[in-house]
């Protein structure tokens, strides 16, 4: 296991749990930069993700801003997404390339996401066709999460803003929870997937990553409860995100 790839698996939890999200899109990214197998990596990918999202879960339900009924019509469709999609055989170009897209916006949210809290937004009952496009939204990013292996809370973040869902650190708790039950979803079709291609086993070797982002995820929430500037750290995981992806864009283009 290269030392560097550790390092920047650290680093990345860290970033990522400061600001409520997993890393799995950064996750990938970096494994496929380090020459891992990429049927390997939504898989290792997932298994990080939900390890560092759970800190985030567990600080937002002991604050109050996690709210997992209104969240509920995203997830009821996202789940079921997210297994269909980890179940679904990409090639590498094709995953190269959605993995790069969902980095460019992920990157570019961050880069742009407020920093200071917007008023707490009203909310009226939900109609039945806003309850089927959430429900749509939220099969469409779980779809699109277990194919690449990740939770999905970059896309889903950015509609929650537009639809003026809650406040900011509602729309992040909700998008914590998002992650972690689609990672887990995905999780479960990858994992049937490589079963099924007899290449579970080649992802032993890949153990340390798991127990690096969880220091790195710790740090992470740790350095968010102590109100660090949260527009810095933001803008470095946003810097992070679109170096990675550039490198990653670059790459699928020198594939088609």
């Amino acid at each position: 296991m290269p030392l560097l790839l550790v390092a920047a698996f650290l680093i990345t939890a860290l970033l990522y749990a400061s600001v409520g999200f997993g890393g799995g899109s950064t996750y990938n990214a970096l494994l496929v930069l380090g020459g891992a197998d990429y049927r390997l990596m939504p898989s290792i990918a997932l298994v990080c993700n939900v390890i560092v999202v759970c800190g985030g879960v567990w600080r937002f339900a002991h604050t109050g801003d996690l709210s997992v009924k209104r969240l509920l019509p995203f997830l009821a469709a996202s789940v079921p997404a997210a297994w269909i999609g980890g179940r679904i055989p990409v090639s590498e170009m094709h995953f190269i390339g959605l993995l790069g897209g969902a980095l460019l916006l992920s990157g570019l949210h961050l880069a742009f996401q407020k920093t200071s809290g917007d008023p707490e937004v009203p909310h009226g009952r939900s109609s039945p066709t806003r309850l089927l496009l959430s429900a749509s939204v939220g099969g469409v990013i779980g779809l699109l999460s277990g194919l690449v292996g990740i939770g999905g809370g970059i896309f889903l973040a950015p509609v929650l803003y537009f639809i003026r869902w809650g406040t900011p650190r509602q729309i992040a708790a909700a998008s914590s929870l998002f992650i972690l039950v689609n990672s887990l979803s995905g999780l479960s079709g990858q994992v049937a997937k490589l079963q099924d291609m007899a290449l579970l086993s080649q992802a032993v070797p890949y153990w340390p990553l798991p127990i690096t982002v969880f220091i790195g995820g710790q740090i992470g929430s740790w350095l968010a409860g102590y109100k660090l500037d949260p527009g810095l750290i933001r803008r470095l995981t946003a810097l992070l995100i679109l170096y990675v992806s550039a490198r990653l864009v670059w790459r699928w283009i020198g594939m088609i």
